[in-house]
C-alpha cells in the first residue's frame, strides 16, 4: 500500500467518523468543532487530488470564516438541554424514517457505481496547481481582475467614510 492510498483511507475514515460525531453530540459547539475537522479532511482529498487552491480556499473559507461564525452564534444563544424543547416521538420516528430511506438512495447508487475503471488522477498532472490560475489569471483575465481589484478599494474607502465618526 502507497502513502497516497494509506493517506487517503485515513482521510477518508477520520472525515467519516468526525461526520458521524457532528450529528451525535449532544453539544453544539463540539459539534462545530467536528465538523471543522471534516472540513480539514476534505482538504486533505483536494491535496491529494493534486487541487491545492481548492484546499486552502476550503481551509480559509469554510473551516475559518464561517466555523467562527457558527461558534459566535452558538454561543450568543446560549443553548443548553434545559432551554431546549422536548422533541416529539413522532418527530423522532420520522426522522429515523427520513435517514433510512437516505441509507437507502446512498446504498442504491453505490451499488451501480463501477469505481475500479474511473479511478481518479491522483498526484500527477496539473490541472489545480495554483501556479496555473495565476497564469489564467494574470494573461486572460487581468482587466476584470484589476477592475475588480479597484471595486475593492472603493468599497473599503466607502466603509471607512461610513464609519468614521463626526
Amino acid at each position: 500500500m502507497s502513502l497516497t492510498q494509506f493517506l487517503f483511507w485515513f482521510l477518508s475514515a477520520l472525515g467519516l467518523f468526525s461526520a458521524i460525531m457532528v450529528v451525535i453530540s449532544k453539544n453544539p459547539v463540539h459539534s462545530v468543532l467536528w465538523l471543522i475537522i471534516v472540513f480539514f479532511t476534505i482538504s486533505g482529498h483536494y491535496i491529494l487530488l493534486n487541487a491545492q487552491f481548492l484546499a486552502i480556499v476550503n481551509l480559509i473559507v469554510y473551516a475559518g470564516a464561517i466555523m467562527v461564525l457558527f461558534l459566535f452564534v452558538i454561543m450568543l444563544m446560549n443553548l443548553n438541554a434545559e432551554t431546549e424543547p422536548q422533541k416529539n416521538k413522532w418527530l423522532k420516528i420520522a426522522g429515523v424514517i427520513g435517514g433510512g430511506a437516505l441509507l437507502l438512495v446512498l446504498v442504491a447508487a453505490l451499488k451501480d457505481a463501477d469505481s475500479r475503471n474511473q479511478m481518479a488522477q491522483m498526484g500527477t498532472g496539473d490541472i489545480g496547481l495554483i501556479h496555473n490560475l495565476g497564469i489564467a489569471l494574470f494573461r486572460e483575465y487581468v482587466i476584470p481582475f484589476e477592475i475588480s481589484s479597484i471595486l475593492f478599494l472603493s468599497a473599503m474607502v466607502g466603509a471607512v467614510v461610513i464609519g468614521k465618526k463626526e
